[in-house]
């Protein structure tokens, strides 16, 4: 049998794109002076606490692009849910009219 190569989904991810600043604690090292080291990290909430996932500077884009989906996704799901709410007002305000209590 053959199996057919899929393409991978889209990443989606939520959280925030930072930048991470430390001092290594070399005492030789440029950051002892106090000039950090700057690492792009993802932050983002797991069970209620704050993760932080040091990224790649090769994984930036694509984590930038998958944060962009996620929001997107979201933006779209609010407005379906605020339709459905104004939906369901409306249906209960039709079917109350001359239903007085």
């Amino acid at each position: 049998m053959r199996r057919i190569a899929r393409r991978p989904e889209p990443l989606v991810l939520r959280g925030t794109l930072t930048t991470f600043r430390r001092r290594c604690g070399k005492p030789s090292c440029r950051c002892a002076g106090g000039d950090p080291h700057e690492s792009p990290a993802l932050t983002y909430t797991e069970g209620g606490r704050t993760k932080t996932l040091t990224l790649s500077d090769a994984e930036v884009a694509e984590v930038t692009a998958a944060l962009a989906r996620y929001e997107s996704a979201r933006t779209a799901l609010d407005t379906e849910a605020d339709a459905g709410i104004a939906g369901l007002r409306a249906r209960r305000a039709s079917g109350q009219r001359g239903r007085r209590r």
